[in-house]
């Protein structure tokens, strides 16, 4: 007789964290993310942001999806979309998508924005990223290429305040530093590749417009490209693990136990 399988515990990849059943009022939000009140309650009625949840004496509560969302649109906005592209762009993204899911998102339009490393000391980075930092979570930072040393300087250090998202889920993982450097070798050697390889494709359609039509059609381009590569990742790395990891839990060939 095949095991029962237990729901997925807290410390299974994917379930939700402390991180992302915290809650904030309006104000925090809108503080957190860096706008307006005003701004939060206008994107709202554009529907880039769920509605909150109303908890007691019937206060919008919103979360870290809400968080992630806002980051989001701002990165897309810096990237110089319109409102109504930004407003199509969300609107492809499933209601069910997730703050981590969202942050991968974030990761992957930074790729097509300025450097947003700031300098900061140990107690700002630990008051970005959400929580004290030890000695091992310094250098799996470190290996993840958002936290670097300030050369020279003590207890300095250059954070990469678009990927802290990712960085803070990868911190409640069990992966060693060695295998999160390795990932981000892969994963950097891929994304130089791929980039290069699609430039090439667009290069020609780019090359034979005027300046403004090229930067138009590139600012439309990107967020369909990063959704095509983002959703075709996914897909690749479901079928690599379903290969891996079999639907009955053990490994290729072995019985379930009973």
């Amino acid at each position: 007789m095949a095991v029962t399988r237990t729901a997925r515990t807290a410390a299974t990849p994917g379930a939700p964290g402390p991180e992302e059943q915290r809650t904030y009022t309006v104000d925090e939000l809108a503080a957190r993310a860096g706008v307006t009140v005003r701004t939060v309650r206008f994107y709202a009625t554009r529907g880039l942001l769920p509605p909150p949840r109303i908890g007691p004496r019937r206060v919008g509560l919103y979360g870290p999806g809400h968080l992630a969302r806002l980051a989001l649109v701002d990165d897309l906005r810096r990237q110089g979309l319109t409102l109504a592209a930004i407003e199509r762009y969300v609107a492809r993204l499933p209601k069910e998508t997730t703050a981590y899911e969202l942050a991968i998102h974030r990761a992957m339009v930074a790729s097509w924005l300025p450097d947003a490393a700031v300098e900061c000391g140990r107690a700002e980075a630990e008051e970005r990223i959400g929580r004290r930092l030890g000695a091992d979570e310094l250098e799996r930072l470190a290996a993840m290429g958002v936290l670097t040393r300030v050369p020279g300087a003590e207890e300095r250090y250059v954070l990469d305040t678009v990927l802290v998202g990712l960085a803070v889920r990868l911190l409640d993982l069990p992966l060693s530093r060695e295998a999160i450097a390795a990932a981000r070798e892969v994963l950097l050697g891929n994304a130089a590749r791929t980039a290069h390889e699609l430039s090439e494709v667009f290069r020609g359609e780019v090359g034979v417009r005027e300046a403004g039509e090229a930067r138009s059609l590139s600012a439309h381009m990107q967020p369909l490209v990063l959704q095509a590569l983002l959703t075709a990742f996914q897909r690749s790395l479901n079928e690599e693990l379903r290969g891996a990891f079999p639907a009955g839990g053990g490994r290729e060939g072995e019985p379930d136990a009973d």
